[in-house]
């Protein structure tokens, strides 16, 4: 697979096409058995996948323990991305915390459980109202002096938390969702990542699995993140977004690839700097995903297909409002 180089100051080769892992512990039920996703994250690797992002907070730590098991013995070879930022008591996720004592601790954690010396790339999960970015700044460049952490990142921040941030101590990656569902992020976000010369890793490429075509309830388990999600929870929306799917699956019967495929080329074709991390359980899903990479359409083909999409509105917010309430404004 090719390979994207995130940020300038910092740069992170990584391939073109990541693996979001928080699949693979929660969100989306049925939850695989943890043996099961040990053995899926050493097959993606033997596929060619050497990218994975994953969190403290996954599981918690569940996530971690799967990729420390099952990449201990390629780990030279494969970049790891993991998350600081939540209180964890009892083996739940009690709300924000990046305290510097904190943001240690996590990271002394996922070492432990990656089985590894060193994390690749570690991102604030989400901005700590009650922590001074120079003080999680701070933190970070000593665990980086240590050799603990390479590179660093934050997710869901404001374009001012960054400034601010990358001023101190040179971001690598900022994380974020990014689709053609959700563009949000070309307003502010993407101008300033340019100037700036940061990269960007987006989650749920796939619009947590509406941009294949194939989820069509509107109805989820009290498990699936997506009960409380303005666009799934709504089967009005659900409906009126019908437009943008058809206007993929036109496009991508067009070119014999997947919907999800193009969703997929659509996001790398945007900036050269732009790595999506789609997640998925299946070595199936996993080579499709990891198959867009090599999908090329014309200039004049995106031209065409980018004003269809600029005449399609979506319908729905993507978070409720507690969701919205952790992502800084």
């Amino acid at each position: 697979m090719r390979t994207i180089v995130l940020g300038k100051e910092s740069p992170l080769t990584v391939c073109a096409v990541g693996l979001g892992c928080v699949g693979m512990v929660s969100e989306y039920p049925p939850i695989p058995e943890k043996k099961d996703m040990i053995r899926f994250a050493r097959e993606a690797f033997e596929q060619g996948e050497t990218f994975f992002d994953t969190a403290e907070a996954y599981g918690p730590y569940t996530g971690e323990e799967i990729l420390g098991e099952a990449l201990r013995e390629v780990r030279d070879q494969v970049k790891i991305a993991t998350k600081f930022g939540f209180a964890i008591q009892n083996g739940i996720s009690v709300g924000l915390d990046s305290r510097p004592e904190t943001i240690r601790k996590a990271v002394e954690g996922s070492l432990r459980r990656l089985k590894t010396d060193y994390i690749d790339l570690l991102y604030q999960h989400r901005a700590d109202p009650n922590v001074p970015v120079e003080a999680v700044a701070e933190t970070v460049a000593k665990l980086m002096e240590e050799g603990k952490v390479l590179h660093w990142g934050m997710s869901e921040v404001s374009v001012r938390t960054i400034r601010k941030a990358h001023s101190l101590l040179p971001l690598t990656a900022v994380q974020n969702e990014y689709s053609i569902w959700y563009r949000e992020v070309e307003k502010d976000l993407i101008p300033v990542l340019e100037e700036l010369g940061i990269g960007l890793v987006c989650f749920c490429p796939l619009g947590r699995g509406y941009l294949t075509g194939g989820l069509k309830q509107s109805h989820f388990s009290q498990e699936d993140i997506r009960r409380d999600m303005p666009r799934f929870s709504s089967g009005a929306a659900l409906q009126a977004n019908q437009r943008l799917l058809d206007c993929l699956r036109a496009q991508a019967e067009e070119k014999g690839c997947t919907m999800a495929q193009l969703a997929i080329a659509w996001i790398l074709a945007r900036r050269p700097w732009i790595a999506p991390i789609p997640g998925t359980t299946k070595l199936s899903r996993l080579k499709e995903n990891m198959d867009a990479a090599d999908l090329e359409l014309a200039p004049e083909e995106w031209e065409a297909l980018n004003e269809k999409l600029a005449a399609i509105p979506i319908y729905g917010d993507r978070y409720n409002a507690q969701q919205e309430s952790m992502v800084e404004k």
